[in-house]
């Protein structure tokens, strides 16, 4: 396999989509790593294993239906192997497997058959202080945008999965891209109050667009750069409301065809009467609440340079 990614929304042709099935015991609240299943827990309305089934079933057929060759990992006994997009993310030709939290180091050992199809010296291992997950690298043609933390309490933050050592590694490895960081807000209780990826405050679309929550970023300067970036005519912003809902995590099947949360009204009409985009919309309501959606479900392998 010849891995090719350079954005966000090429047409695509090969991707890998998490796995539903044996997503094991719901966590107590100690043992949720993100705060959007933290809440979920403690309200009692955690996602059962047969609605995640369903949803990830018809978001598969999507995909299938724009005849994209899907891959999926082994399932693994009581593992949630929801979000394939933390476990490996593709920049240019290259897969790097990332360091994820040590609590799901084994979700790695899933994707062994898929790592078998691709040239030995494609794939990079990242050094142990470098800490990365897919959600937080977005790209955007020459640029790909970082989502970091670094504050003194980083070590006590659950939320906290990108750091500036992993994103000077990446630069090494990727010297033909540049490379934007972004900073970002974090709160392990209250998914109102932080971002845990910078997939869910900011997300290119269509060609030039995005869409991106201003309150998402620990600063003014961040956001200003995505404004330089894009324009402020190609923004489209959304409230906190619908941050908390994740509508900036949509997934990209093409540059004129997006799919997108069903419940996401606001969004979707825009995204289809102005920026005239196709929007396949699927039910994703419940795998939300476990701290991700539909772009957090993918790990994208091979798109075309449209």
């Amino acid at each position: 396999m010849q891995l090719r990614i350079n954005n966000e929304t090429s047409t695509l042709r090969a991707v890998v989509l998490g796995q539903p099935g044996s997503i094991g015991k719901t966590p107590t609240p100690n043992e949720t790593y993100d705060a959007k299943s933290y809440e979920s827990v403690v309200k009692g309305i955690y996602p059962k294993e047969e609605d995640i089934f369903k949803e990830m079933s018809l978001f598969n057929r999507v995909l299938t239906q724009y005849d994209i060759q899907v891959y999926r990992p082994w399932t693994l006994e009581n593992c949630n192997q929801i979000f394939a997009r933390d476990v490996g993310f593709v920049i240019n030709d290259k897969i790097i497997v990332s360091n994820i939290i040590p609590d799901r180091e084994d979700e790695k050992e899933a994707y062994e058959t898929i790592y078998d199809q691709i040239p030995y010296n494609k794939i990079y291992n990242l050094p142990e202080k470098a800490h990365v997950e897919g959600g937080d690298v977005v790209l955007y043609d020459d640029l790909v945008f970082v989502g970091l933390y670094e504050q003194a309490d980083y070590s006590q933050m659950k939320t906290a999965r990108t750091n500036r050592y992993a994103l000077n590694f990446l630069q090494e490895i990727c010297p033909e891209k540049m490379f934007v960081p972004f900073q970002l807000k974090k709160h392990n209780t209250d998914p109102r109050q932080g971002i845990l990826h910078l997939d869910c405050t900011l997300m290119p679309v269509g060609k030039g667009k995005a869409i991106v929550y201003k309150d998402g970023f620990l600063n003014t300067e961040s956001y200003n750069r995505v404004v330089d970036i894009f324009g402020s005519e190609n923004l489209f912003e959304i409230t906190q409301s619908e941050m908390y809902y994740m509508n900036t995590n949509v997934f990209s099947l093409s540059p004129k065809v997006v799919v997108s949360e069903e419940h996401f009204e606001r969004l979707n009409k825009h995204l289809e009467d102005v920026w005239g985009l196709t929007v396949e919309k699927v039910p994703y309501h419940e795998i939300s609440k476990m701290g991700g959606l539909l772009r957090c479900s993918t790990l994208p392998l091979v798109r075309d340079n449209d």
